[in-house]
């Protein structure tokens, strides 16, 4: 933390992707933004190897970027 103890964190278990009709994004930062982008890249490169075409179909457009 900021006074210089350390602290615990998360560690992501599942991948899945954010449903982005519960996302309201006129409500998120530059940086919230940022960071489900990132996270939907990574969910995208990690599934769709595991995915059949159709599926990976719509994962790319459930984690396309917000901007």
């Amino acid at each position: 933390g900021d006074d210089g103890r350390p602290f615990l964190g998360f560690e992501t278990l599942t991948l899945v992707s954010i449903d982005r009709t519960l996302v309201d994004v006129d409500q998120l930062t530059q940086e919230e933004r940022g960071w489900l982008d990132a996270y939907h890249a990574r969910v995208r490169d990690e599934i769709a190897p595991l995915l059949d075409e159709t599926t990976c179909r719509w994962l790319e457009s459930a984690t396309r970027p917000l901007s």
